[in-house]
């Protein structure tokens, strides 16, 4: 539990990071078409880095060899192939499907719900119980998830495409972690080189199939097609890539955690813990807000509303609860 709630602690970190970098030049001049490309590009070069942290992490630690081992050796590495693309380019352009289409708020509501369907397909075919109580507390944490991105002026362009975009976040999400969970219990696969497998297949599958699928569809900014749009990026662009690669160190950091909650709790325990982040994220930009305000008084803070400090508290504690096996907990307590 310990380890899903660090994976929650640094993946706010790495939204509220990615949120700065997606707010800087030109990622937040780009115009039209442009708009939709910028997400994709942000969610490339930070897959990436973090591809190149997980490899260097299994480098020092002198673990490459037993991670192309389980690639290229075991039926678990090769699924591991496979939930990286479904949660990664598959779960993520359908996230920004439904943010495009339908809204933030419904975006938010397609990340949260995730974890339910996570959990029911992880009692099918991972035969993980969860009691009742835990059920409970889990829709409870995914309606605070709700609560803490609700807006009432809901802007749909397109519901159907918006409606497809939310299931493919929230079964592309789901699936991954069922997946990533029977490949850690069979134990061909370490939860670190399943990092190292996700990141680099992730990464390679936006360069080489979604980024050129973007520009043949007509996506680009002032005349350049998506690769070129992305090298850009790297001159003249002050901190946007600095800002990209931390949000990557941190999100290399919260899969390690992550993964190793889903190696150690199981699945539906871990994402329903992984959650937690739309709290920790709010948490996180107040503090960037307050630094920034003694830095430069002129920039003010935007203090949390009381429904978005209740939600948040509702989050941490029910999501706390949904992962937390009260029988197990008295039974050792009657032990000891």
């Amino acid at each position: 539990m310990s380890a899903g709630i660090l994976a929650a602690i640094t993946w706010g970190l790495e939204t509220v990071v990615i949120g700065i970098a997606l707010a800087m030049s030109p990622l937040v001049n780009s115009v039209g078409e442009a708009i939709v490309l910028a997400p994709f590009i942000s969610t490339f070069i930070h897959d990436f880095f973090s591809a190149v942290f997980s490899w260097i992490y299994n480098g020092v630690r002198g673990k490459l060899p037993s991670v192309f081992r389980s690639l290229f050796k075991t039926k678990s590495g090769k699924w591991v192939v496979i939930a990286a693309i479904i949660g990664g380019p598959v779960g993520m352009t359908g996230y920004i499907m439904a943010v495009t289409y339908m809204g933030a708020s419904i975006g938010a509501i397609a990340s949260a719900i995730f974890p339910a369907i996570g959990a029911v397909l992880a009692y099918i075919f991972l035969k993980e119980k969860m009691k009742w109580y835990q059920w409970l507390f889990l829709l409870a944490t995914l309606a605070g998830v709700y609560g803490l991105s609700y807006d009432p002026t809901l802007n749909i362009t397109n519901f159907w495409l918006g409606i497809i975009g939310a299931l493919l976040c929230a079964f592309g999400w789901g699936i991954e972690a069922v997946i990533l969970a029977k490949c850690l219990r069979d134990g061909d696969v370490t939860d670190e080189g399943a990092l190292m497998i996700r990141q680099t297949t992730s990464a390679l599958f936006y360069g080489a199939v979604l980024l050129p699928v973007l520009g043949l569809i007509g996506l680009g900014e002032g005349g350049k097609n998506p690769w070129e749009f992305t090298v850009s990026l790297f001159k003249g662009t002050g901190w946007l890539i600095p800002a990209i690669v931390v949000a990557g160190l941190f999100a290399t950091a919260s899969y390690l955690f992550y993964y190793r909650a889903i190696a150690q709790i199981g699945a539906s325990k871990a994402m329903a813990l992984n959650i937690t982040y739309t709290a920790w994220a709010i948490i996180f930009a107040l503090i960037y807000d307050v630094v920034r305000h003694l830095i430069n008084s002129s920039h003010e803070i935007a203090y949390p509303s009381w429904l978005t400090i209740v939600c948040a508290v509702v989050v941490l504690v029910c999501s706390i609860f949904a992962a937390s096996d009260f029988k197990e907990i008295f039974k050792k307590k009657s032990k000891a």
